[in-house]
């Protein structure tokens, strides 16, 4: 049965999000507040300008935030310890795949040993019942066939963020078996779809670039118009985060890896979400490629997403055209004037309705 986060869960839990001056987790810090748990943040400084972390106020949504490197473990364990959080979110990493081949190292060290210090600092802490690590649907050894990955498929990565985040995997896998999980706590990694959403302003990735080309009366350059990928609105992977440390707190005996995406059939390609998008914010200029620019990126790639399903109780919420024309529409009104933390507040509060409406109906 698909079921809303619980504010009777939430609230008082003390959580540490590291990772929350980002995207998904600035998301993810208003609707832990909402919800009435006691956030710690760590993080790097936001790394766009704007961020939605500056917009939308994230700061005052935790109760303690910090900007540090996750790399710098003589820094992080006293924050982390200091915090004595009841559930860890990892969240904090190096999120871009064309940045990768640029810094490679750098992105090992954070993908990989970032989460490796994270999940130390817990090592004999008391009071932690709870860790979800994030990691991507790109940990999977890509065949590049239709074929959508389950949990137990092999790990791999052909570009640096995919290895980088496939052997951060294997490191939550260790760090549970050796240590953590004898210690009480229940860790679980969490491989979830790309992700759109408003208050996005990476660089290159898909929609963020389609704003700024189209806001600025720019064409819009995509450069394989023909990839698959399982998108889906920011809200879904994180209420998949949320219900899977709901579930770990009364059942640790569920820990392990879980793939939170679209339904397989709703993977799309690029062409498609732009299309989508074009149509949601009344035009805009597109030059397609044909697909030879740029280093290499997976072409085909979905998740079978049952033992979330089964075990979880999740279910998407919004389709494909609804998770574009949401996103385009929260863009619309921030440039307009509207206040981000009104919008996501707004989003996140049709989101747990839409659950709600669909949990009563038939």
């Amino acid at each position: 049965m698909v079921t809303p986060p619980l504010a009777s869960f939430w609230a008082g839990k003390r959580v540490l999000l590291t990772g929350h001056t980002g995207f998904k987790g600035g998301w993810l810090a208003l609707w832990l507040s909402r919800l009435g748990a006691e956030v710690t943040g760590i993080a790097l400084p936001p790394n766009s300008d704007p961020s939605l972390f500056m917009l939308a106020r994230v700061k005052e949504a935790c109760a303690q935030s910090h900007f540090c490197d996750i790399r710098d473990s003589a820094t992080l364990t006293p924050l982390i310890r200091h915090a004595q959080p009841d559930i860890v979110l990892h969240l904090a990493a190096q999120p871009l795949v064309r940045a990768s081949y640029r810094q490679p190292v750098e992105t090992f060290a954070a993908n990989v040993m970032g989460t490796a210090h994270v999940l130390d600092a817990l090592r004999g802490l008391d009071g932690v019942r709870v860790a979800v690590v994030i990691t991507t649907d790109k940990v999977y050894h890509n065949r590049e066939t239709p074929y959508p990955y389950r949990e137990e498929d092999a790990l791999g990565g052909y570009d640096p963020y995919s290895a980088s985040k496939g052997a951060s995997e294997i490191v939550v896998a260790s760090y549970r078996d050796s240590f953590l999980k004898e210690q009480g706590v229940a860790v679980a990694s969490a491989r979830a779809g790309n992700v759109i959403g408003g208050g996005d302003w990476s660089e290159d990735r898909l929609i963020p670039d389609a704003i700024r080309a189209w806001q600025g009366g720019k064409t819009l350059e995509i450069r394989r118009p023909e990839a698959i990928r399982p998108w889906q609105h920011v809200l879904e992977p994180l209420h998949g985060y949320l219900r899977l440390a709901e579930k770990l707190w009364d059942n640790a005996a569920l820990a392990g890896a879980y793939n939170i995406g679209p339904h397989t059939h709703e993977a799309a390609s690029v062409r498609d979400v732009i299309e989508i998008a074009r149509t949601a914010n009344g035009g805009g200029d597109v030059a397609y490629g044909d697909g030879s620019q740029g280093p290499h990126e997976a072409g085909w790639l979905a998740l079978e997403t049952a033992k979330a399903r089964t075990m979880l109780g999740l279910k998407p919420l919004w389709s494909i055209e609804e998770n574009v024309r949401r996103t385009l529409a929260w863009y619309r009104a921030q440039h307009a004037g509207a206040d981000a933390r009104m919008l996501c507040e707004a989003e996140i509060a049709a989101y747990e309705a839409g659950i709600a409406a669909s949990k009563a109906g038939p």
